[in-house]
């Protein structure tokens, strides 16, 4: 991800969720010492999806993940966690984690199919009130087929 992607990111977080990070969350995304957001490109240019993740010592988490409207159902969004996936077990991470609305099925599904299982539940995690389930994905002695 770039700054001349954040436009079309803002656009599909606008259209994703209910309360959308901001631009200004998206630059201090870029300039993190521990983020490494990943946009995927669509054939004819632009961002078709992003993931924003967060690399802390053997940890590592998913924090914002979404595909545009125009491309979900074609396996961007397993691409992008999957790459992922993959990029922290080559740094050596050994754990991890994302938070998920519970009535996000089409995501849970998605993460349990990439090998992530349900840790726990943060109660009224949500602006609205709404749970979020926490999943995790242990890489250090668990091999994973991503």
């Amino acid at each position: 991800m770039t700054e001349r992607d954040l436009e079309q990111v803002v656009a599909i977080e606008n259209q994703s969720f209910p309360h959308p990070w901001t631009l200004e969350h998206f630059r201090e995304e870029l300039c993190s010492p521990h983020g490494f957001p990943l946009v995927a490109e669509a054939d004819r240019g632009g961002v078709a999806g992003y993931l924003c993740p967060s690399l802390i010592l053997d940890e590592g988490e998913i924090l914002d993940v979404a595909v545009s409207g125009d491309f979900r159902g074609k396996g961007i969004g397993r691409l992008l966690v999957a790459s992922t996936l993959e990029f922290f077990r080559e740094q050596g991470v050994m754990r991890v984690f994302l938070e998920v609305r519970v009535s996000n099925q089409a995501a849970i599904s998605l993460y349990r199919s990439l090998g992530f299982r349900e840790a726990g539940c943060r109660k009224r995690y949500y602006e609205n009130g709404e749970d979020a389930l926490l999943m995790d994905f242990i890489i250090n002695g668990v091999e994973h087929a991503v």
